[in-house]
């Protein structure tokens, strides 16, 4: 049986650095060896829930600039799975959540970057989906809550984002993290392990430096997905926990 995660993608050298962070992934892949994953990720914004629903061999997409070179020269060649997009596809219409399916794009660093250090053979299939950043907290719950179950069937279930992320206030070089990240992270971790919904819905009302630490959703909504996909009966736990540029949070949970 696999959990769902929220894992922080963070920056796209992930994928070249060799770290705390990317040794963390590596183990936690070496204990999960799932049948297909499923992702929901920060980079792929649709008003519509939607869909990677093609058995093709997904495009890597770099969906960056200023990096190295060396960064544009790697690839994921994962495939995708048709028949589990349409599973998918059918569990989230079934609970009243309109989807569209998508045949032709690829996969965009919030995914590749993440799986690239988790599973370099890309020989799991991959089904990734979009999110719509302005829907409330509980309704990004009740699209996770739509796929539990799929646990059940050996599929690990991700949500890529990051809870701090403010390109704004990163510091460069600083190894150290800034208080307010940290504050906002613990009253995070705390609400979750208490899984304090009603608390966690409302955390850009309670959360302390919520608005600078979610500035704009798109990077903080898949824990909610994520979270509701989890069982309800496992206690949600933070899995790691590090800090880069002073403000960006590496915080991942297992659920």
């Amino acid at each position: 049986m696999m959990p769902s995660l929220f894992l922080a993608h963070g920056s796209p050298m992930l994928a070249l650095q060799q770290n705390d962070y990317t040794d963390f992934l590596q183990r936690l892949a070496g204990r999960l060896q799932p049948k297909a994953i499923v992702i929901f990720t920060a980079h792929w914004e649709t008003q519509t829930t939607t869909v990677s629903a093609s058995d093709a061999v997904y495009e890597t997409i770099y969906d960056f600039g200023g990096f190295p070179d060396e960064l544009y020269a790697l690839t994921y060649p994962a495939k995708g799975s048709s028949r589990i997009a349409g599973d998918v596809k059918d569990r989230l219409e079934k609970q009243g959540i309109a989807v569209h399916t998508d045949l032709t794009r690829g996969l965009d660093h919030g995914s590749w970057t993440l799986l690239y250090r988790m599973y370099p053979a890309a020989d799991i299939p991959v089904i990734q989906l979009s999110v719509n950043p302005y829907l409330p907290p509980a309704e990004q719950y009740k699209i996770g809550e739509a796929l539990r179950g799929l646990g059940d069937e050996d599929i690990l279930v991700i949500g890529s984002g990051v809870t701090v992320h403010n390109l704004r206030m990163v510091n460069w070089g600083q190894n150290t993290p800034e208080p307010w990240a940290v504050a906002f992270d613990d009253w995070l971790i705390d609400r979750l392990e208490r899984r304090d919904l009603e608390a966690l819905f409302s955390y850009d009302r309670l959360a302390p430096h919520a608005q600078a630490a979610v500035p704009r959703p798109e990077h903080f909504v898949p824990l909610f997905i994520a979270l509701g996909a989890g069982s309800p009966d496992r206690k949600p736990e933070l899995i790691h926990r590090s800090y880069e540029l002073g403000t960006l949070s590496y915080a991942c949970f297992e659920f």
